[in-house]
């Protein structure tokens, strides 16, 4: 009996503690403020910043202050994922974007997550912004299917550049995938601790792969989104931050968002198949219907899903292909 009620006990403990922990980790991770972080962080003068009491506005052009290649592989037309056998070499497309992003002031953590959809995911102090780790099927690993082809020409082009990064070839979105050593050595020293480079939409700082002693981070000491609760150079006392990994897997960027995030946020990524993107707005007009909705009738989904939007805005697929000007469907 004695045995009993000694090992009762010690359950009783474990799940108090238990329950404390996440109390804790809660607290520790809802009710701090960025906001002082957030302005104190290296942005590219390019980024315009707008503070008020439960939200931060954030407003980056696209363009990273940090040299980008002069020539990119983008896939040939009609080609989502490329290799080196259906790619093509053009100059670099990059140009300015009209982004802009609202993320919360004291991010919340929340127990479940929720998948990072194709597009942007985070803001870098670059000017640029962050995907996933994947590209437009939303499988294939963009870090992990880089290559470099050289055209007739004498031209040699990678799909992603030195500094995890790549533009869309159609409207010049440049986007990171990956760990941007480019962006780290403008804030870091070598093997020191790592600082802010970012902010995921939840609000959540992003960082390098170094801990507060300059040991690298690896995927184990990580969760499932590529985040952790630690102290880090701007927060002493701790906070829930993800880490981006120089991998060329799927731990290369973050996977999920680990905070409470507004979806309507996250904004779809680009066509990255070499074509022209279908004008939305001419679309939208003919359709009888603003462009916003017809956009969020496809949502986030790539490759774009005709049938699925159709249903979403309760018209035939045709009627909407036809809007958009795209070839019938045999």
């Amino acid at each position: 009996m004695k045995k009993r009620i000694v090992g009762v006990s010690i359950l009783i403990l474990l799940a108090s503690n238990s329950a404390i922990y996440i109390a804790a980790h809660a607290a520790s991770t809802s009710s701090i403020s960025i906001t002082s972080a957030l302005k104190k962080a290296q942005w590219n003068s390019t980024v315009k910043l707008t503070y008020s009491n439960s939200s931060i506005t954030l407003q980056p052009d696209g363009i990273p202050n940090h040299s980008r290649d002069s020539y990119y592989a983008v896939p040939n037309a009609g080609i989502i994922v490329p290799d080196e056998n259906t790619a093509n070499i053009i100059k670099d497309p990059t140009k300015a974007q009209s982004y802009k992003f609202t993320i919360p002031t004291s991010p919340k953590y929340s127990k479940s997550t929720t998948a990072t959809s194709l597009g942007s995911i985070g803001v870098m102090i670059s000017g640029a912004v962050l995907y996933n780790p994947f590209e437009g099927d939303g499988k294939t690993v963009a870090m992990a299917n880089n290559f470099t082809i050289t055209n007739e020409a004498g031209i040699t082009a990678s799909f992603v550049d030195k500094c995890a990064g790549h533009p869309t070839p159609d409207v010049g979105a440049y986007h990171y995938h990956g760990l941007p050593t480019c962006v780290t050595t403008m804030v870091d020293k070598v093997a020191k601790p790592s600082h802010i480079i970012g902010f995921a939409l939840d609000g959540f700082p992003i960082y390098g792969d170094r801990d507060t002693k300059g040991k690298k981070v690896t995927a184990k000491n990580l969760d499932k989104c590529n985040g952790v609760t630690s102290a880090t150079p701007e927060f002493p006392k701790g906070i829930y931050h993800y880490v981006l990994l120089g991998t060329a897997d799927a731990r290369s960027s973050i996977a999920c968002f680990h905070g409470e995030v507004d979806s309507s946020q996250i904004q779809a990524m680009p066509n990255m198949g070499g074509g022209p993107m279908p004008d939305t707005a001419a679309a939208a007009k003919k359709l009888g219907i603003t462009e916003d909705a017809l956009k969020a009738a496809f949502g986030t989904t790539m490759p774009p899903n005709t049938a699925t939007a159709a249903q979403n805005l309760g018209i035939s697929e045709a009627t909407l292909i036809e809007a958009l000007g795209l070839p019938p469907k045999p």
